[in-house]
């Protein structure tokens, strides 16, 4: 708001997108992430929170712009170190033209410009390949595993598109979330947004009532054991069929909750995988 509220109160969507993202590459610990989407770096996080603002009456819409509706000074109320650099960044990018926007991003921060629809318009002949140069490069055939405790839904797409992951497999037995973007149809949708599939295999999860009071090491073993003696005796054709999957796409991930893949059944159920007869990859834990 407090951008919105020094570019006059009214701003494209497109330039919205832009200067907070140049705002959060300055700023050490930014409130939004972003990841590369079709016009250079989006956040979702961000365009989920606008359209809150927008329920509310904070914000209106009309066409490709937003207008602040309030009087409230939100810039008054942050921190004078926040004020300087939204200052800063207002002032060096407010001005600038959509076009000279999006040709600034993509020529100084390219891995972001990687899925955009327009980039070689941007940056046309050699510059072109800035962006080429920034597409991430990746080998072999791997298992990754990653949970998404503590991160944001974009730092979290972020680590799949770095490693080349074209499969997620979602393998939560309640595939539901009160962090944003990680539910189930909504975690498919944002997957499919950076050109990842989304396949949901709830037969390898384990129960919630079996996740409750789990507080030391030994209680953690116990549930393990447990999943190893019932549900991975019981999914055997799931384990083919990931793997299965894993030659077909080549690269994919399981994913659950938690960020320690030692603290979650998915590394059980990779190393089930790994040890089918004729695994012959490698797996990595993100």
């Amino acid at each position: 708001m407090s951008i919105i509220e020094l570019l006059g109160g009214t701003v494209d969507k497109l330039r919205l997108q832009k200067i907070l993202f140049l705002y959060s590459q300055r700023k050490s610990s930014a409130e939004y992430d972003f990841i590369p989407y079709k016009y250079g770096g989006y956040s979702f996080t961000a365009h989920a929170d606008i359209n809150a603002m927008l329920r509310s009456g904070i914000l209106s819409e009309a066409g490709v712009q937003y207008s602040k509706k309030d009087t409230i000074s939100y810039f008054s109320q942050i921190k004078e170190k926040d004020k300087a650099l939204i200052t800063s960044v207002v002032s060096e990018y407010g001005k600038m033209s959509n076009k000279a926007l999006l040709r600034h991003t993509y020529l100084n921060f390219p891995f972001y410009a990687i899925r955009s629809d327009i980039a070689q318009d941007m940056l046309p002949g050699k510059l072109y390949q800035r962006i080429e140069n920034a597409v991430p490069t990746v080998h072999g055939i791997i298992m990754f595993t990653i949970g998404y405790e503590g991160i944001s839904l974009e730092k979290y797409l972020l680590k799949l598109i770095e490693n080349g992951v074209k499969l997620l497999v979602d393998v939560r037995r309640n595939p539901l979330s009160m962090k944003f973007g990680f539910s189930k149809s909504l975690l498919q949708r944002y997957c499919h947004c950076v050109g990842i599939d989304y396949i949901h295999l709830p037969e390898v999860g384990i129960a919630s009532e079996y996740r409750r009071n789990l507080e030391s090491k030994e209680d953690y073993e116990h549930l393990f054991a447990f999943y190893r003696e019932t549900t991975l005796n019981e999914t055997r054709q799931t384990q083919i069929q990931i793997l299965e999957l894993l030659k077909k796409y080549q690269r994919i991930a399981l994913t659950c909750f938690e960020a320690d893949a030692c603290r979650c059944h998915r590394s059980h159920l990779a190393e089930a995988i790994k040890n089918l007869p004729d695994f012959e990859y490698s797996v990595k834990h993100l």
